[in-house]
């Protein structure tokens, strides 16, 4: 009889998630993860959160994809 073999990977111990806050003005979401009305942007390879109220105001220079520095 074939048995087949489960390799997991044993991942860290998660530490506490950083409470994510809008890379703009500073608004603390008040947990680990974004609203899902929040914005999510990478740029230069971070991750970078935008609250909606930020969002809305910027909308025009989110959609042509301009990096956050032009805004």
């Amino acid at each position: 009889m074939n048995e087949e073999t489960h390799h997991w990977i044993q991942q860290p111990p998660r530490r506490d998630a950083a409470v994510v806050e809008c890379a703009l003005c500073g608004t603390s979401a008040g947990s680990g993860t974004a609203p899902p009305t929040w914005l999510c942007s990478v740029e230069n390879g971070s991750r970078q959160y935008f609250c909606e109220e930020c969002a809305r105001t910027h909308i025009r220079a989110i959609e042509s994809r301009l990096d956050s520095a032009w805004w």
